[in-house]
């Protein structure tokens, strides 16, 4: 059972909070398709749960543009994504250098490529690879460092930052 008072600096315990507060608070990003130029504003999460129909599009989204084929996303990452925005602060989309990858356009970016795994959490919709227009990836990958929520790649000559629901680890 939690105590009464603050569990971490700066944050009211559960017991201070209004539990409706928790679920009354939308979530909602924007991004655009560095490769198809589609973009999406969307709320994905309100009043205690995803919406199927923003999830839906989510995905299409963040499909493998080379093959079309569509997976579902997984919403740990699309929280990732809305801490991250949150934390820095950044109203603008999120550009997507890579969502979703089908196993065949995995194995042709290996065959380009020595960075790219054999067992991709792309492949498994747990994985993205972003930037913000006008935002430093540096301070971007630092942010997603300190969340501590997953797997944190620095691609700094392709100016991206690669997030994941995978363990915490960096590179």
């Amino acid at each position: 059972m939690l105590a009464c008072g603050s569990l971490v600096a700066g944050f009211p315990s559960l017991v201070e909070a209004s539990p409706r507060k928790f679920f009354q608070s939308a979530r909602n990003l924007a991004f655009l398709n560095t490769h198809t130029g589609e973009r999406l504003a969307l709320t994905y999460f309100e009043q205690g749960q995803y919406l199927s129909d923003a999830l839906q599009e989510v995905n299409y989204l963040l499909r493998d543009h080379r093959t079309d084929d569509v997976y579902d996303i997984d919403t740990a990452l699309l929280d990732q994504l809305y801490n991250l925005r949150t934390m820095l602060g950044v109203n603008k989309p999120f550009h997507i250098i890579s969502g979703y990858r089908s196993p065949y356009t995995n194995a042709l970016l290996q065959e380009r490529s020595s960075g790219v795994a054999t067992h991709s959490l792309h492949m498994q919709g747990r994985a993205i690879d972003i930037r913000i227009e006008g935002f430093n990836t540096k301070h971007l990958r630092n942010a997603a460092i300190a969340m501590q929520a997953g797997g944190v790649g620095y691609y700094r000559r392709s100016n991206f930052v690669h997030l994941d629901t995978g363990r915490v680890r960096t590179w």
